[in-house]
């Protein structure tokens, strides 16, 4: 998908990604890459392991 625009969070830099948790457009700098998450969500998040030792994040 591509996305267009500016960052939903500081309305100033050019978006990069949308986030998978929320949808918000965020630019680079507003954008967690490796989590798939604005900065917002990637706050809320609880790192764990899943059973089989995958990395997952909880939301708390």
């Amino acid at each position: 998908m591509s996305v267009t625009g500016l960052c939903q969070i500081c309305e100033s830099r050019t978006v990069v990604e949308q986030c998978d948790n929320c949808g918000t457009l965020a630019c680079e700098q507003h954008y967690e890459r490796r989590l798939g998450l604005c900065v917002d969500c990637a706050a809320t998040t609880q790192p764990g392991r899943d059973r089989d030792g995958t990395d997952i994040h909880r939301f708390r």
